[in-house]
C-alpha cells in the first residue's frame, strides 16, 4: 500500500499524469487512481483500480476495501472512466532491471514495476521500471515524477 500511495502522490504533482492518449485526442481528468494487480481466492487475477487520496489513511483504507473486494469477488474495480489511471505491478518473486511492454493503443496509461528490493551495505534499493506513452509527457517529466517518486517513498520511512 505504502508504495502504491507514493506512486499516487508523486504522479498527482505532475500535470502529464491528468491526461491520456486515446487515439487521436488527449483525454483530461480530474482525479488519478493507481490500478494493482490483485490475487483472487480462486487463485487467478484481478485488477483493482484505487482513487488517490493526499490522506494516507483514507487513501489506505480504500486500499484495503477495494483489494479484499477484488479478491473476494474476482472481478476487477475499474475507475478508468472517471480517473486518469497510472498501472502498476509488484514482480516480487525476481530481481529486475527493467520491463518492456508495447503499447497496444488500447492501454496507453503509464505504467510502473518493481520487484524485489536489494540490499547493499547498509541501504535497500528498490529498482522500478517506468513506461509512458510519448504523447502522455516527455522525458523530463517522466524524470521529475521519478524523483518525485524517490522523495515520497523517503518522506514515509
Amino acid at each position: 500500500m505504502a508504495t502504491v500511495y507514493c506512486i499516487g502522490k508523486a504522479a498527482s504533482g505532475v500535470r502529464e499524469f491528468y491526461t491520456l492518449p486515446v487515439g487521436d485526442k488527449l483525454i483530461q481528468y480530474d482525479s488519478i487512481a493507481v490500478s494493482v494487480v490483485v490475487k483472487n481466492r480462486a487463485g487467478d487475477i484481478n485488477s483493482c483500480d484505487i482513487r488517490f487520496s493526499e490522506n494516507l489513511d483514507d487513501f489506505n483504507r480504500d486500499y484495503i476495501s477495494s483489494v479484499a473486494w477484488v479478491a473476494d469477488n474476482c472481478a476487477d474495480r475499474d475507475l478508468s472512466a472517471d480517473c486518469m489511471v497510472i498501472g502498476s505491478s509488484a514482480v516480487l518473486d525476481t530481481e529486475l532491471d527493467g520491463v518492456i511492454g508495447m503499447y497496444s493503443g488500447v492501454f496507453n496509461n503509464p505504467f510502473l514495476f518493481w520487484g524485489k528490493y536489494r540490499r547493499r551495505m547498509f541501504h535497500f534499493y528498490l529498482p522500478v521500471s517506468f513506461q509512458f506513452h510519448h504523447v502522455q509527457m516527455d522525458g523530463a517529466h517522466a524524470g521529475r515524477f521519478l524523483a518525485c517518486l524517490q522523495d515520497e517513498i523517503r518522506r514515509l520511512k
